[in-house]
């Protein structure tokens, strides 16, 4: 970020003070920082403290002209590289989405042609309440990017979503924001990633499906976008949010995974499989609700479904093809029985059995596997976990 310059809008919220930090490691980190503050952002924090971690001037007031040559919020708009708002309350982010300009803040943001990238922070039934996603969804089909704010204790003693995502975590996103696309590994590709479950209906109200959470293939969707993919995520139900920067499609059953794959597979230069899909099926889907049996035994007919990565491993025009293999026992041994059968570029295998099973979970480890190839990961975030395998597809995809 050596140069970049950026500008920083502080809202009124008790998390201002993270914003101390975050204007401190953007500086630390080379770019060149101007703060703007809200007048209640001042309430929290005062601006000399911005002015003296930045050794930038900080601008609180629409009307100070301290320069006659410019007009002070066309200047600093057109001097950003990106703009930033963090902490965002819910009152910044409805003037932003409604256009409204009645301080330096938002004057700034409605003048500026950079990129403006927004951190929320709020109680977390401030968050999910309509109007605040309605607002979030405006700003970013206007092209307004979201850095999702962290679950946690809250200042205002609630535990949930809210919570200013860490200044560390901002920091890097904004640095790989700035990475030059020479240096996103996936720069250029696209890719599709299947994640979460299925879910196979039996009768109106009851389904078959499993403890997948989807997280795993929302991380590497996540991480492939950051990494300069253009990126589709199939996806079953879960209870996840959209990965920025990310086309999703969503699908219920293994047959709407199956038709959706493979009528698109051909566009895509790489495809991820994380999802859990249903093996069988139930043979008859009943129309109306199926009552008690006066017998204690109900036998229930079930036929398989369609095997997507076997499908995928046949086709002639494959694409690279990343496979996972979630096993209660002889991980290793079924996940190189996958690779070969379903003829796999590289396979991912992971335990979800005892405690540390991958279900569910916000950690994973695996192993990564080919050919010629048996690298194990320690347990780690899933998030780390598929920064790992990015880099090592982008080696394999780059071999020789």
């Amino acid at each position: 970020m050596k140069g970049k310059r950026i500008v920083l809008g502080v809202s009124g919220g008790i998390a201002a003070y993270k914003a101390c930090n975050l204007a401190s490691q953007l500086s630390q980190k080379g770019a060149s920082v101007r703060v703007v503050m809200t007048d209640s952002a001042q309430k929290f924090v005062q601006p000399i403290t911005f002015q003296a971690l930045t050794r930038q001037p900080v601008y609180t007031d629409t009307f100070k002209e301290d320069h006659p040559e410019v007009v002070a919020h066309i200047d600093v708009a057109d001097w950003a590289d990106l703009v930033i708002v963090a902490p965002a309350t819910a009152n910044i982010l409805a003037k932003m989405a409604h256009g409204i300009a009645d301080d330096m803040l938002t004057t700034i943001l409605l003048a500026t042609s950079a990129p403006i990238w927004v951190a929320p922070a709020m109680n977390v039934h401030m968050y999910g309440h309509p109007a605040v996603q309605d607002n979030i969804e405006t700003l970013f089909q206007r092209g307004v990017r979201f850095i999702e704010p962290d679950e946690g204790y809250l200042a205002c003693g609630y535990v949930g979503k809210g919570r200013l995502e860490e200044p560390e975590k901002i920091v890097a996103t904004i640095s790989h924001f700035f990475a030059d696309s020479s240096t996103q590994l996936l720069h250029g590709k696209k890719v599709l990633v299947t994640a979460g479950p299925t879910q196979e209906m039996l009768d109106p109200v009851r389904f078959f499906t499993n403890r997948s959470s989807g997280k795993m293939g929302y991380a590497l969707a996540a991480e492939a976008a950051r990494q300069g993919a253009e990126v589709t995520l199939v996806s079953g139900p879960v209870h996840l949010d959209k990965p920025q920067g990310v086309q999703l499609v969503p699908v219920v059953t293994a047959e709407d995974m199956f038709r959706t794959v493979m009528s698109a597979y051909r566009e895509y230069d790489l495809i991820m499989k994380t999802a859990a899909v249903a093996d069988y099926t139930p043979a008859h889907v009943h129309t109306e609700k199926i009552k008690k049996q006066k017998d204690r035994s109900f036998v229930i007919e079930m036929k398989r479904t369609k095997d997507i990565l076997e499908h995928l491993g046949q086709a002639a025009d494959k694409p690279f093809l990343v496979g996972f293999a979630a096993e209660s026992t002889n991980v290793l041994q079924y996940a190189r029985t996958k690779l070969k059968k379903k003829n796999l570029d590289l396979v991912v295998a992971n335990s979800i059995a005892g405690p540390n099973s991958a279900f569910q979970s916000d950690e994973n480890e695996v192993t990564m596997i080919t050919e010629d190839m048996e690298k194990p990961l320690q347990r780690m975030s899933k998030q780390r976990v598929a920064e790992e395998l990015i880099r090592e597809i982008y080696q394999l995809m780059n071999k020789g």
